[in-house]
């Protein structure tokens, strides 16, 4: 089976897991215990926060650990909306973000505050000038994700950063990261990024540890209450095995990010010139878009059903964000995009790791059109 779906999980580098079994062994105490045990396990986690602190070119006490990045954006959400409630009610996301900012939104939306929803262009760009017109006197928090995890279309995050500064100073700007760490570069202070989150299981790191970047000055409201765990911010017993196995991921995807691009993004191109000679294949993905997704429709043929026949095939791909993936519904992003629900219900996503080679996307355009053969030829025989 060749695996393709990087963007919802990667297998965890060897060096990850010796190290969360080395640390579950040896440093099993809880780290806000006084004893020796304890202050070492808390040592611990003072270098993992250095660590990646380090990889984003911020400070150590800007770096919140957390038990994923679904935890890390609704923090940043709900808890700048419950900190800030004072300077207004007002948040601006788009139409297109994961499932946890997305629905983040939605929560306080029925809770009384306002959210205003930007819809993106026919390729899943979001048009900065859009976000920063929506942009208000009371406008709490914009929240725009860096690489949509879908389609894996780059948003403009410099101009989009500067715009909502320039019109509210005090407007807060929330990036979503988990899809574009470890792949593209970063640059928190040139986005005029004030919360940034990420998720170590995407850049073959572990489960159960998240990161989330909170620039110094700014307060959010605790969503956990419990403890004085992560500043007071994170009441719980911190992950100690997972949150060290994630900053070596973190400090590994920053050293290898060029390598993976220069790797994948001929790997992408290739998939991308083979999917346009297939006639009854839609592109979804931009050209320019993230090296590690590519996302196309067999409008039609419902997307779970082709992920079935290419799986049977030994091909394991997803239809869109793992969080949605069970879901029947067609993709809330390709109808965002203008998608009919033919094509924004027949999606498939490939999602490449570092591990793929020329020889397995040869394979997976093989069974691709082995798949559309047979599935023709079943619905042949179904009329």
């Amino acid at each position: 089976m060749l695996y393709w779906d990087y963007a919802a999980a990667t297998p965890p580098y060897e060096d990850v897991v010796k190290t969360m079994e080395q640390i579950m062994k040896l440093h099993y105490a809880n780290p806000s215990s006084l004893h020796r045990a304890g202050s070492e396990a808390a040592k611990l986690i003072r270098r993992s926060r250095e660590v990646c602190a380090a990889a984003l070119s911020v400070q150590p006490k800007e770096i919140l650990f957390t038990s994923g990045a679904t935890e890390s954006n609704n923090l940043a959400i709900k808890g700048a909306a419950l900190q800030y409630q004072s300077r207004g009610r007002h948040l601006i996301t788009t139409e297109i973000e994961h499932p946890s900012v997305y629905e983040s939104c939605l929560q306080l939306q029925q809770n009384g505050w306002e959210i205003t929803f930007v819809a993106p262009d026919s390729t899943g760009m979001i048009d900065p000038e859009r976000v920063a017109a929506a942009v208000r006197r009371d406008t709490v928090l914009v929240s725009v994700m860096h690489v949509n995890n879908e389609i894996g279309t780059i948003q403009p995050l410099m101009e989009i950063g500067r715009l909502i500064k320039s019109v509210n100073p005090r407007t807060l700007f929330h990036v979503d990261g988990v899809q574009g760490y470890g792949k593209l570069a970063v640059d928190l202070k040139g986005w005029k990024a004030d919360l940034y989150s990420l998720s170590p299981h995407k850049i073959r790191g572990p489960r159960g540890a998240g990161l989330l970047y909170i620039k110094e000055g700014i307060q959010l409201f605790p969503l956990l209450s419990g403890g004085s765990h992560e500043e007071g911010l994170r009441a719980g017993t911190e992950n100690v095995p997972a949150i060290v196995a994630s900053s070596k991921a973190v400090r590994m995807g920053v050293e290898q990010r060029e390598t993976f691009y220069a790797r994948l993004l001929p790997l992408r191109d290739r998939l991308l010139r083979f999917l346009h000679s297939v006639p009854e294949f839609v592109i979804n993905s931009r050209e320019d878009g993230a090296p590690h997704i590519v996302h196309f429709s067999y409008p039609g043929m419902k997307g779970e059903v082709f992920a079935r026949k290419l799986e049977e095939l030994g091909m394991a791909v997803s239809t869109r964000s793992a969080c949605s993936s069970r879901l029947a519904e067609p993709s809330r992003v390709l109808l965002s995009m203008g998608k009919d629900v033919s094509v924004a219900s027949g999606g498939i996503r490939i999602s490449f790791g570092d591990s793929h080679t020329e020889e397995d996307v040869a394979a997976l355009e093989k069974a691709l059109i082995t798949a559309v053969r047979a599935l023709k030829i079943a619905e042949g025989g179904m009329k």
